[in-house]
């Protein structure tokens, strides 16, 4: 539960967006019983979920990956592609499968992580309040073992963008290691620095590379051959 100076409760406002009814409905009764969460509404394919989003402005939006007229992969990217002053939420995908090629393309294009649809209430719970904090949801074995299997995929040899030039030696170290599923804790320990310190740097490299949250920095990573799947 998220609270601002003072100790004011800060409540999250949450759009789902899945074409089966009873999927929202039982999401948004799940959602809605709790004290931090308010569902401001739902929708029932892609279109109608940016144009919801656009006016609604919920801090997260649970998104189905197939939907007709427009599918959450297009949905998401039409959402966080705005610039600004354009909302731009913090989207949970909603799949089956966890290594669906969607839920690859939505973590391309800034979504913070997926939730598979049978999972446990209380992780979808939990789920929207990492997300709802600006924390990427996935565990960093999870993003690792996702991100490499589609990796491996990508032909040929890949040309160094300039971008990882503008890292110091130490923040090259420290994106490498999220790439390999290390964790700010990990990453402390295995170079002997502060864990506060591991949390600057990656502040810095999110700000150098121009990524959303940690997982679009992991997948630039191994996207421009500064890590190799497999290594």
């Amino acid at each position: 539960m998220r609270r601002r100076p003072g100790g004011r409760v800060v409540t999250t406002t949450v759009l789902i967006v899945d074409d089966q009814a009873m999927v929202r409905e039982g999401f948004g009764a799940l959602l809605a019983a709790q004290p931090d969460i308010t569902v401001v509404g739902g929708a029932a394919d892609g279109l109608e979920a940016v144009t919801l989003a656009r006016r609604l402005r919920p801090d997260v939006v649970l998104m189905d990956v197939r939907m007709p007229r427009l599918d959450g992969l297009a949905a998401t990217r039409l959402l966080l592609d705005a610039p600004p002053p354009a909302h731009r939420p913090r989207v949970l995908m909603l799949t089956t499968f966890d290594l669906d090629d969607y839920v690859y393309e939505a973590l391309r294009a800034g979504a913070a992580g997926f939730l598979l649809k049978d999972a446990p209430a209380s992780e979808l719970v939990q789920a929207v309040r990492v997300v709802a904090a600006g924390d990427a949801l996935l565990a960093p074995s999870v993003t690792r073992r996702l991100i490499e299997r589609f990796a491996r995929q990508s032909p040929g040899p890949r040309q160094r963008p300039a971008a990882l030039d503008t890292l110091t030696p130490r923040e090259v170290e420290v994106l490498v290691r999220m790439a390999r599923g290390l964790s700010n804790q990990e990453i402390a320990a295995d170079l002997v620095i502060a864990e506060q310190t591991v949390k600057t740097h990656v502040s810095r490299i999110l700000t150098k590379l121009d990524r959303r949250d940690r997982v679009q920095a992991v997948v630039y990573a191994y996207e421009s051959g500064l890590v190799v799947p497999g290594e």
